[in-house]
């Protein structure tokens, strides 16, 4: 239910979404006759259009996101496991065509091949399934293998969770396939801004994790101003910041997170000794 309740929503919180509602309701009072009304309820449409597509509101919506997280250094001598979160893959596209086609979050799969390399001998564990509501596709977990195997890991290595359809479920569903032993060393990669969430969850699902960012989506120097970057893409960066923030405050509301904006921690998940939100050392 609450998967099914944040997929609805949404359709009516980013700014098209909002947009349009508000067009729709410029129209209804213009109908009949609340013309001031109307006038305004077109301009808040404008506004919200505005801000969106052509001022920087989205890349500072992220920064303190993209910021919280760091990779750590120095980094780990070993690695146990790695755990990557869905999210990076066209699942409508895939499950029709076959293949491995990325989206703008595919950086994720891309990080997770560089890193198999790096530890060859710490496991990958693929955490995705089928999260879309409105739109039938293949999970994440399902699609990646192809890709990853076809990068040169050893799918011996591989570690398949295709249940999981939201974070939420990523952090119970993995720790349960995991088994993560206490001492031992778990790599998390998700993206940047996605990274406070996924880190407050899986602490509170008892599974220690070291985050790994990827994915950013903004410089991390923007100031508010008209943006630099095209319509599209500032438009998404509102898109996603508004729903990460809001997606924060729900797990936050629901218990599925310990904290708004997790601190950081050492590199075995432990609890933070102060509230720096700096890279998790080497101990």
């Amino acid at each position: 239910m609450f998967h099914l309740v944040s997929a609805i929503g949404w359709l009516f919180l980013q700014p098209l979404g909002l947009a349009m509602l508000l067009v729709a309701l410029c129209v209804i009072l213009a109908l009949v006759g609340w013309l001031r009304l109307s006038v305004t309820a077109g301009g808040l449409s404008f506004l919200v259009l505005f801000l969106s597509g052509w001022t920087t509101l989205g890349a500072l919506l992220l920064h303190p996101l993209e910021e919280r997280f760091g990779k750590p250094d120095p980094v780990p001598e070993t690695v146990d496991g790695i755990v990557v979160l869905g999210g990076g893959l066209e699942g409508s596209i895939n499950l029709a065509r076959g293949g491995h086609e990325l989206n703008a979050s595919g950086d994720r799969f891309v990080e997770t091949a560089i890193l198999a390399r790096r530890f060859p001998e710490a496991k990958i564990l693929i955490s995705g399934g089928q999260g879309a509501v409105f739109l039938s596709g293949e999970g994440d977990a399902d699609t990646a293998p192809r890709l990853l195997t076809a990068l040169g890991v050893d799918p011996q290595r591989l570690i398949l969770e295709n249940g999981s359809r939201d974070t939420y479920e990523n952090a119970v569903f993995s720790k349960r396939i995991a088994a993560p032993r206490e001492g031992e060393t778990w790599l998390l990669v998700t993206s940047a801004f996605h990274m406070p969430r996924a880190v407050g969850v899986f602490r509170e699902a008892g599974f220690p994790v070291l985050p790994w960012p990827v994915d950013y989506k903004t410089a991390g120097n923007e100031r508010f101003g008209f943006a630099e970057d095209n319509a599209l893409d500032s438009l998404r960066n509102v898109s996603v910041g508004i729903r990460e923030w809001v997606a924060i405050a729900a797990y936050r509301f629901a218990g599925r997170t310990g904290s708004m904006l997790p601190e950081a921690a050492d590199r075995r998940g432990e609890s933070p000794s102060d509230g720096k939100t700096v890279a998790a050392p080497q101990q």
